[in-house]
This record gives structure tokens, sequence and C-alpha cells, in this order.
């Protein structure tokens, strides 16, 4: 992240160790969860929100990264469900047509917690049924991935990628 200085005395194994398994294609191991598509990143601690998604390896623009899954809804359960999600300042709902929403909460992987940023470094595109977050530029190793969630501002969450954005999610 812009400005992202290594804390003193710190490396890569301290930075990488702690990771994190979803249930999806992927697999684990003793470099970072390995993607469907064989990008490794991990999951820790993020300054914008939470839990973010951080790259273990340089990872070159336009590069499929890992697919967005999740249950697959239509758009009348969507609405109840994130009316729950927004409650609690969560977005788990990605629209893919008129018809089909996918829900990251329910089994979802690890791209669930890829947050949102006004200034992205990834972007989404749906091929089919399928959501793709693929890097929007070179993304460095241990960089957080962000997209834009292009919401409009309809969930009403404040924006928290940088101090003072004022947008909303």
């Amino acid at each position: 992240f812009g400005g992202y200085s290594w804390p003193p005395g710190a490396d890569d194994e301290a930075f990488f160790g702690d990771w994190f398994r979803t249930g999806d294609l992927g697999r684990l191991d003793e470099d970072g969860y390995l993607t469907i598509t064989g990008r490794r990143i991990m999951r820790r601690a993020s300054r914008i929100a939470g839990a973010g998604v951080y790259a273990c390896e340089p990872i070159n623009k336009n590069t499929r990264i890992v697919d967005y899954a999740g249950q697959m809804i239509t758009p009348s359960q969507s609405d109840w469900r994130e009316r729950r999600y927004q409650a609690k300042g969560m977005i788990w709902c990605f629209t893919i047509s008129r018809r089909r929403v996918r829900d990251g909460n329910v089994d979802g992987n690890i791209a669930r917690f890829i947050n949102h940023s006004c200034r992205p470094n990834c972007y989404s595109e749906v091929v089919k049924h399928t959501v793709w977050i693929r890097a929007g530029r070179n993304i460095k190793k241990g960089e957080e991935l962000t997209y834009d969630y292009n919401t409009g501002g309809e969930a009403g969450i404040q924006c928290r990628c940088r101090p003072g954005c004022k947008n909303k999610i």
C-alpha cells in the first residue's frame, strides 16, 4: 500500500506467516495460498477494513488472480441478504447479471476479503457466471489487493480506502 514500510525487524516470514485456507479449488502451501490461476495470495489484517488479501509474489497487469466464488442466488434473495450484511457494514453480494448474484458469504473463497478502493489496483471481469479479479496494474509482493465495488454508494457505507475519502460504497 502506498508508503507502507515493514515494521522494524519484520521479514517476509513474519508478514506472510498468517496463512488462510478457503474451500475453493486453490490450495495452501509454504509460500501462501495458491489460487486456481496459480497466483499466490493471502489474507491478513488490513489498514482499510478488517481483513484484506495480499500478493505473496509480484503480479503482472491484467493477470487473472482469483475468481470471486459464492452461492448463485436471485436478485430478490440478494436484496434480503444484503440488508443484513450492510447493517453490519459488509458487502458480500456481487451482481453477475439482472437475474444472477453471487453471495461470497455463502460458499465463498478468499476473494470475498478483497477490499474496496476508489483507487484500486485490480478490477473485476464477469465471464459467463464467473467473476474474475484481475490486476489493473503491476502489483508488488506484499501489496493489498483492492478493486472498485461499483455500488454507486447504494449501501451508504463510508469508504475507508484512504484517510479523508468522502465516498460511500
